[in-house]
């Protein structure tokens, strides 16, 4: 992306290749084969080309894997690979930013981030990750993604990388805020709501800071104060205390309630593999752990980390970061019983503790509850997608914080599985469900130059036969939630190209009219708080 990176050398065709992985041995040796798949297509359309790809780093036996598995391998790695020469950082999975994030800061080379199209484990949402932190570390890079690494986008482009050290991609569908003409209550809903909050702030409540090496997903704290929000540093720790305070019986009120509106729970004998009625339990402990953790300290969205810690002693937080999100949800009441905590309303979760969607969902639930539309938001992983019948329709999928008011049916619709073992050795059970056709505002907050950003635009969930979902699923994670969503004006290159996170924050809105309310009144909202706003695919300029 940038002209005084370091071109290729003409004598000397030889590209570095490194692949960050996940932190978990388990991820690492079960995703390797299509790592290893992926590495062998991408050297061979390179020997096409005239360039050999030598790996930066060798395929550990012993371990099962090739993957750089954490930050201090990453920054030994690096300091054997010279600092000018072309670099391609290959992604076939989930990978942790931070064990290449160092290296790649004080890398003068060209830099590509490459992904496999598939959203088996996934490559692009890490891509997508590593994107978001190069991009607020301030580290310029080129992008590419292919399915097979023989289509003729990948091939021109990549040849353009090979040519010049840079590739440019096309964002005529990325528009600034000041081109687009607002409504005028629109602008003026905005900027009361951003006084409001910047008069009376509100406070972010983190549960331990920095998740799977998510750099991308942390706000500077001067960011967050111009915004009036301001973080409540919690630990880990004091929500499993909490948990384990909580009484059987209040837990078991949790269950029966969720139970009595019609969540499916698939319950199974062997913890191992299967969802325990004793794993259900000790979630519903952590839904009303957090909560009342929550309001004694007055927090107004919160955002458990889970990944990293809490997996070795509890069952997944994404059964509580569902019902969070939710304004009908089970009651919790303070400790004395006094009182219903956050009644009937969310209590904004942000799902592995993204800050960038946290300060998203906070602004959204603002708007929408200012413009009487549905207030549950939640992020989703931009994981994956494909055409069906002539539009491009993408996989939006996360492990929990979905709400079931986005699904179809509410908690009819909505089922509990078993968390994937090899992330998830504790269990506990997700927030299943299939997003419910209608209208949406999707946004992105992200940090560059060291001042926050928010991409938003409008799009479309649409039904697909359920033989079609169950596809997809199988071709992703089938536990998960999932949303069939159509972008407006957007295309997948003009996407991948622009996004800067692994994460998309959507929220409903009644029709197609309010979901423009809502979307305009919202970029409002964020650029009165200091928020350099872009609309993505957005037409109306001036």
């Amino acid at each position: 992306m940038s002209t005084n990176q370091v071109r290729m050398s003409t004598t000397n065709r030889v590209v570095q290749l490194v692949a960050s992985g996940d932190l978990r041995l388990s991820a690492n040796q079960t995703c390797w084969p299509a790592q290893a798949a992926m590495e062998e297509a991408l050297a061979a359309v390179l020997k096409s080309e005239g360039v050999r790809i030598e790996r930066a780093h060798p395929f550990k036996k012993p371990e099962g894997h090739g993957f750089i598995a954490s930050q201090r391998e990453g920054i030994q790695v690096f300091r054997k690979i010279e600092p000018t020469e072309p670099l391609i950082v290959a992604e076939a999975v989930w990978q942790y930013s931070h064990h290449v994030l160092a290296g790649l800061t004080t890398h003068k080379g060209p830099i590509l981030t490459v992904a496999n199209w598939s959203g088996q484990w996934p490559g692009l949402v890490g891509m997508l990750n590593l994107n978001g932190s190069l991009t607020k570390a301030g580290v310029k890079y080129s992008t590419l993604w292919s399915v097979d690494f023989k289509d003729e986008f990948f091939i021109t482009k990549l040849r353009e990388w090979l040519k010049t050290g840079t590739i440019t991609h096309d964002s005529s569908h990325v528009h600034s805020f000041e081109s687009v003409k607002l409504p005028p209550q629109t602008l003026r809903t905005g900027e009361q709501l951003a006084l409001q909050l910047q008069h009376d702030k509100a406070i972010m409540g983190v549960f331990d800071e920095g998740c799977m090496g998510m750099y991308n997903a942390i706000v500077p704290d001067h960011a967050l104060h111009a915004c009036g929000v301001f973080k409540e540093r919690l630990s880990q720790s004091a929500l499993y205390h909490e948990t384990k305070q909580t009484s059987d019986k209040e837990a078991d009120d949790v269950y029966d309630w969720l139970v009595k509106k019609g969540f499916t729970f698939h319950i199974g004998k062997k913890a191992a593999t299967e969802l325990t009625r004793e794993q259900v339990r000790t979630q519903c402990k952590m839904y009303i752990a957090a909560l009342r953790i929550a309001d004694d300290f007055g927090c107004d969205c919160i955002g458990i980390q889970y990944q990293q810690g809490l997996k070795d002693l509890l069952p997944a937080s994404d059964l509580v970061e569902g019902l969070l999100n939710n304004s009908d949800r089970p009651p919790v009441r303070v400790r004395n019983a006094s009182r219903v905590l956050y009644k009937s309303e969310p209590l904004v979760h942000f799902n592995e503790v993204d800050e960038c969607a946290g300060l998203d969902g906070l602004i959204t639930q603002r708007v929408h509850r200012a413009l009487d539309q549905p207030v549950e938001n939640t992020l989703h992983d931009v994981r994956w997608g494909e055409d069906y019948n002539g539009q491009f329709v993408w996989v939006f999928l996360i492990s929990g914080a979905a709400p079931p008011a986005h699904f179809v049916g509410g908690y009819k619709g909505t089922e509990g599985f078993r968390q994937p073992p090899m992330y998830f050795p504790n269990g506990g059970s997700t927030v299943r469900g299939v997003s419910k056709p209608g209208e949406i505002i999707w946004s992105r907050i992200f940090v560059e130059n060291e001042q926050l950003h928010m991409d938003i635009g409008r799009g479309t969930v649409v039904e697909l036969p359920k033989a079609e979902t169950e596809r997809r699923w199988n071709l992703t994670t089938p536990q998960w939630p999932i949303m069939h969503a159509v972008l407006h004006g957007v295309s997948r290159d003009q996407m991948m190209a622009r996004h800067k996170a692994n994460h998309i924050q959507v929220a409903y809105a009644g029709n197609a009219h309010t979901a423009d309310e809502c979307m305009f009144t919202k970029a409002a909202f964020a650029h009165s708080l200091g928020i350099k706003v872009s609309f993505c695919g957005v037409s109306g300029k001036k």
